[in-house]
Parts: structure tokens; sequence; C-alpha cells
């Protein structure tokens, strides 16, 4: 059985649901530091100006340093309207906006209590629109997860009887940090990175920007376009 995990991120790109697609069981892993400048809060979409941040205001109990991503808490400041307003001055004229739009504007308007809640429910809502049915479980649910890093992995594989672990190719610098396949293949657990190719597709203003959050292809493209965009540009022979 092939396993991934991640961090939920705020609305990921195309690659995070790939991997989610490419697997049997994809964990999400909100029990680590929250990292306050990475994906954990942010994400771009396109506007006429180019490549434009949305950011999500959020505090820290514990400190910057010692706060889980699902310790985190989401501002009380109106942000989602500003988020929502971006996406409608952006995207507005895009083919699928009236497709797309109310499926992010029904989430944003949810009172969500931590950073994680919002996140794994955005994406798990994407992936229902999406038709990606992997199952998706929470790492903070799961009991007696033990180690860190590659460890922590192997653990979580192990509870869930995993023997294939799908890595983004990002994560190979600490999991094979000491020795080649790290912690995972003296556990007997294959270690294998995905491959993807950002896609390209049709897009508003001007020259195509890469790497933005998956809602920019969403508008343009569609849910059903979107998902044969990802399954295209996703090579998954090594997981056969």
């Amino acid at each position: 059985m092939r396993c991934a995990i991640m961090q939920p991120t705020y609305l990921p790109w195309s690659g995070f649901f790939d991997l989610i697609d490419s697997v049997d069981v994809f964990v999400f892993l909100d029990n680590v530091k929250l990292e306050k400048s990475s994906w954990h809060v942010r994400n771009q979409i396109k506007s006429a100006q180019g490549a434009m941040m949305l950011t999500v205001p959020v505090s820290t109990p514990n400190g910057r340093l010692e706060t889980m991503i699902n310790e985190t808490l989401l501002s009380t400041k109106p942000w989602q309207k500003k988020h929502l307003k971006s996406l409608i001055t952006n995207y507005s004229k895009a083919p699928f906006f009236n497709e797309v739009y109310p499926v992010v504007e029904t989430i944003l308007q949810q009172p969500f209590d931590n950073l994680a809640q919002l996140n794994i429910t955005l994406i798990k809502t994407l992936c229902k629109q999406l038709s990606i049915t992997t199952p998706l479980v929470t790492a903070s649910e799961m009991a007696s997860i033990t180690g860190v890093k590659d460890e922590r992995l192997v653990s979580i594989c192990q509870q869930l009887g995993a023997n294939h672990y799908l890595s983004p190719v990002g994560a190979a610098d600490y999991i094979e940090k000491n020795t080649k396949g790290g912690a995972l293949t003296k556990a007997n657990i294959k270690l294998s990175y995905q491959r993807y190719q950002a896609p390209i597709y049709p897009q508003l203003y001007g020259e195509f920007v890469s790497h933005l959050s998956i809602f920019d292809a969403l508008f343009n493209c569609g849910f059903i376009n979107t998902l044969k965009l990802i399954r295209e540009n996703s090579d998954r022979s090594e997981l056969i």
C-alpha cells in the first residue's frame, strides 16, 4: 500500500493534489511546528500585474517557534473577505468562475478554530470536487505516533500498514540526510519520489505564470479538466 504524508497548506498548488491522487492513503501532518513564512499560511494567485500572494493572518499561542499547525489560531480580522474579493477581482472573467467560486466562498465563510481545520477542509473539499477518492487521514487523530522527521514517517506508515512511501522531491534532504533512503529504507518501506511537471493551460493576463495555487487552474479550466491536467503531467511509472 502506497502512502504520502504532507503538512496541510493554504490554497495548495496542483502538485499537492497529484501527490494525494497517486497513493492509496494520504496523511495530513498537522501536529508539527508551524512555519509562519511558509505555504502553511499563504499561496499565490494571478493578477493583471502577475503573481499575487494571499496570506492568512494567524496567532501562535505557544510562541512562534513552538506552536503546532493544529494549534495555530486564525486572526479575527476579516481576512476572508479580502481573499474572496481578490478572487472575484482577478478571476470573475475566467471561464469557470461560476463553477468554482461558490466552493471556495462556502469554505472561507465557515468559522474555523485553527489553521489546520481551514486547510484540511479546503483540501478535502477540492478533492471531492475533483473526484479524487484517496482516503484522507489526519495525523493528530492517530494514536502513538513516535519519532521525528523520517522516523515519524515510518511510524505513520507502519500504523497504516503502508509498505511504499511517496515523497515530494523537496523532502529528500532530510529523509536521506544521513543514509540513502533514511529510516524508511531501514524499516523495509520502499521510498519513491513524486514525478510531477507543473501543467501549462490557458490563463488570464498574458504571459503564463507557473506554480500558482490550484485555484488558478480551476478558474481557467474547471474541475474536470484540471484533474485531467494533473494526471497527464504525473509520471507514476515507479508506483506500479
